[in-house]
């Protein structure tokens, strides 16, 4: 099923991307924006793990400077009949992680110095068995291929802000050039975040429930939410781009009021509750 929505995915967002060219550019503009597509594409599928890694400063880490977490993932992957994925560690102290790669043969689970220094054990278990549960479902090649995709669109609609800003007022911009540039600062990022938003939030729970099946300890991963939610509000990641929020166990981000409706997460409250409805049953 998720290499179907994979193939999906990659065709919604090849044709947003045409879409956006024949806006801006009439048919030699889809054209431009066909093959710029297609190049994305092929970045998203072979790459677009290694530039996360890279946006994070994610460095891999020895056995001997993580022993617990190579113990722990080891673990999970031999029950769940995984591939040991290779380990990376984030250096800073919002306390997060992310799994990704291009599917179970190619896998990273990445951790924050945030996340090792706020979790026990059990709970840091919880949220690797939560990781290694995407790799599984293979939700991980989806969520890092809308992560480069959604900051493609991003940059798009930032150009067609700047051209607002600096060109709008040229003559011999017509006018209905114009209406397309401000149609796409507007729709484009809305599109890129209900593509998010549609993509993570189901899959969060999924990988909530098989990871606390790996373990048996639903409140493991319960009461690591609690903290990370907490950690996350205490020490918000700085410099994170929204674009990836959809790729860590909770959001990066302070969202509150609001901001919190459109999360690409499930409410961290929701997710404890299931957890605990899992007790005695797993």
């Amino acid at each position: 099923m998720n290499i179907f929505k994979t193939a999906v995915l990659l065709t919604l967002l090849t044709l947003l991307f045409i879409w956006i060219g024949g806006m801006l550019g009439g048919r030699n503009g889809m054209m431009v924006a066909f093959m710029f597509a297609i190049v994305m594409n092929f970045i998203t599928y072979w790459f677009s793990d290694k530039i996360v890694l890279m946006m994070y400063k994610a460095q891999p880490a020895k056995e001997e400077e993580v022993p617990a977490v190579y113990r722990i993932v080891r673990d999970i992957a031999a029950k769940a009949k995984l591939p040991m994925p290779k380990i990376y560690i984030i250096p800073i102290q919002t306390p997060n992680a992310f799994a990704t790669g291009r599917g179970p043969n190619h896998a990273v689970v990445a951790v924050t110095d945030g996340i090792l220094r706020l979790l026990n054990e059990e709970e840091l278990e919880g949220v690797l068995a939560h990781e290694m549960a995407h790799v599984k479902n293979r939700d991980i090649l989806i969520a890092t291929i809308v992560a480069t995709f959604a900051g493609a669109i991003y940059m798009l609609a930032n150009m067609a802000r700047w051209s607002m800003m600096f060109g709008g007022r040229s003559r011999d911009r017509g006018s209905a050039n114009m209406i397309a540039i401000i149609v796409i600062a507007i729709v484009a990022p809305v599109a890129a975040m209900l593509i998010q938003l549609a993509i993570s939030r189901s899959e969060e729970y999924r990988a909530d429930e098989r990871g606390a099946r790996f373990t048996g300890k639903p409140m493991g991963l319960a009461n690591a939410l609690k903290k990370l939610q907490a950690g996350v509000k205490q020490t918000p990641m700085q410099g994170a781009n929204p674009t990836t929020a959809h790729m860590f166990i909770v959001n990066p981000f302070k969202g509150k009021d609001f901001a919190a409706l459109f999360s690409t997460h499930p409410p961290t409250d929701r997710r404890v509750q299931r957890l605990e409805a899992l007790v005695g049953k797993i």
